[in-house]
């Protein structure tokens, strides 16, 4: 499977360490060729990339910004469940047309307190089968094949739910246990009614004007949980679409600092050529919808409870040369797109409430997607630099 294309994913060309008295050693600098600031931008670092590091372990690889001083904090990722770890990422934010540099030694394995977790993400068996992730800024919820029978309240939905966050810590693990999340405390809750929608970025197959969906998710798998990236794979059973036999394994990735996640869908289909997919929002009451298709984003913005607990802001970004066209169906604004040859389907999306402190009205929301459908399309640019021995 490839590689996520993340919101805050940065193309690496690094130059050789070279030896310095202290042992090897190896910097990078980034630029923002931007006219606004990145902020909580993540770096990633190959493993092929870091080996003139001498180290087969890059939970021992440091990174330090080179005008601070200050050491950051890393996360190293095993993208394949192989006990060897491919990416090495921190993150760092820019200015406007900013450049920063970064020293990499290696050292002690780094070991993060609790304190530094800013994402993390589980299947949640004794809610009927939920799995759930957050980051400092937003969470959610997608449902499994125990809620599909739950006597209560059964329902079948591949839809992404919305928990409103007013605090940067996480609150995953404390709402279930203390099970009183669907009211405001004081850390937010979960106002939102997802349904048989697409929810908060929610996926099908589109087929003739008609949106084909899935059953609920049968598996799951973490890959990468915190520090800073919470990266996992749910797994969707075949359904038919018109007549096409379809499964789905769908990466999800939400970064620290970010109100996108990532969405990387694996299609598999009994009839692979030309499979469009939609991604979508659902239309709630008193909702309204903005899209621009040639810059690659749908937005939406509605009262929650009528606007008793403030509003909540909702949008995809999705690559303007694959998109086929923006609808609606099903209670659902949708961005179509073209699947990849190999049937991968990628997007972003996620969502803002006025009340988290961050986005206090539609048009700071909007602005947001605007300049995240710039950053994934303008990645940092990376410069090569050579430190001669001993610093010099």
């Amino acid at each position: 499977m490839n590689r996520i294309a993340v919101l805050n994913i940065v193309a690496l060309v690094i130059l050789p360490a070279v030896r310095s008295p202290e042992g090897p050693s190896l910097t990078i600098t980034a630029t923002n060729e931007l006219d606004f600031p990145r902020p909580s931008e993540t770096l990633v670092l190959e493993a092929k990339d870091l080996q003139m590091l001498n180290t087969g372990d890059l939970r021992k690889i440091h990174v330090r910004d080179a005008q601070s001083g200050r050491e950051l904090l890393t996360q190293a990722i095993d993208l394949n469940g192989d006990s060897i770890m491919e990416e090495l990422i921190f993150q760092a934010d820019f200015r406007a047309h900013e450049s920063r540099s970064y020293s990499l030694t290696t050292g002690a394995v780094q070991l993060p307190s609790k304190d530094d977790f800013k994402a993390y993400g589980r299947f949640v068996r004794e809610r009927y089968d939920d799995f759930a992730w957050e980051n400092d800024r937003i969470a959610h919820r997608m449902y499994g094949t125990a809620l599909e029978t739950w006597q209560q309240e059964p329902l079948t939905s591949s839809a992404v739910d919305v928990w409103c966050k007013r605090v940067r810590r996480l609150v995953v693990n404390d709402w279930y246990m203390l099970d009183h999340y669907h009211e405001d405390t004081g850390e937010g809750g979960d106002f939102y009614s997802a349904g048989r929608s697409r929810g908060c970025g929610g996926s099908g197959i589109w087929v003739g004007g008609k949106l084909y969906v899935s059953r609920n998710f049968i598996n799951s798998k973490v890959i990468a949980n915190g520090p800073i990236r919470v990266m996992f794979e749910l797994t969707y059973a075949p359904w038919q679409a018109d007549g096409r036999e379809v499964s789905e394994v769908k990466r999800i990735t939400l970064d620290a600092g970010s109100n996108l996640d990532s969405f990387e869908s694996h299609y598999k289909s009994s009839r692979p050529d030309g499979l469009v997919y939609a991604a979508g929002i659902k239309k709630n009451e008193g909702s309204v919808s903005t899209s621009d298709k040639e810059a690659g984003w749908l937005r939406s913005w509605e009262p929650i409870r009528k606007g008793q607990l403030g509003f909540l802001g909702l949008g995809i970004v999705m690559d303007p040369g694959s998109i086929v066209n923006m609808a609606e169906a099903d209670d659902n604004y949708l961005v179509i797109g073209r699947a990849r040859a190999d049937g991968a389907a990628v997007y972003h999306a996620g969502f803002a409430w006025n009340r988290a402190g961050d986005f206090p009205d539609e048009q700071s929301w909007g602005e947001y997607l605007k300049q995240a459908a710039l950053r994934i399309r303008s990645p940092l640019k990376i410069e090569r630099k050579l430190i001669a021995a001993g610093g010099r």
